[in-house]
């Protein structure tokens, strides 16, 4: 049951200049500890205020201890956090995930051996990735593409595509794998 553990005699005011008479409550949870809370009863007879949950305590000696102590400004405090409560915004739904698991042995292509692991390296930024592939020459390009399968393209096509072309190609893809987009 819940009781008053400490009322305090000095006003406590709101920003808005509006005094309140503050009231440490406490009272047992089932679980045998007990909580804290605060009540603000205005001075002028309007509705009262409460606070969240301030403290949780393991017996009631300890909820009045906490309850003594309690200064001036963690009143104020708790009186601006009651009235002006943080608002969580609703959670985003998700979307689910692209692919059924992680990457595997069986994602890479075997005959074509990558000298860069374009992964890795945009998880450090997209720049840092661009500047790697543009020091590449095209067969280190192709085999990239090829050995991380970043696309259907036969290999002939990929040897005559311009490197810039697949430089882009193979940013595009990576950044839409990272960030959950369709392949």
């Amino acid at each position: 049951m819940a009781e008053v553990l400490v009322e305090f005699s000095d006003p406590v005011r709101s920003q808005d200049g509006k005094s309140y008479t503050a009231r440490a409550c406490g009272g047992e949870m089932p679980d045998g500890m007990w909580q804290g809370w605060i009540e603000f009863l205005p001075r002028d007879g309007s509705e009262p205020v409460r606070s969240a949950r301030e403290t949780t305590q393991p017996n009631r000696a300890d909820t009045v201890y906490w309850a003594t102590g309690l200064t001036p400004i963690y009143l104020e405090g708790s009186l601006e956090r009651t009235l002006k409560p943080l608002v969580r915004p609703l959670a985003r739904e998700i979307a689910p995930p692209v692919f059924d698991g992680p990457r595997s042995a069986a994602d890479v292509d075997p005959t074509a051996e990558s000298i860069l692991n374009p992964f890795s390296v945009y998880r450090k930024g997209e720049t840092l990735l661009r500047r790697q592939l543009g020091a590449l020459s095209r067969f280190h390009l192709v085999n990239i593409i090829r050995s991380h399968r970043l696309s259907d393209v036969d290999e002939s096509t990929l040897n005559a595509t311009a490197p810039s072309a697949l430089i882009d190609l193979i940013v595009e893809t990576v950044k839409s794998v990272e960030t959950g987009a369709t392949k």
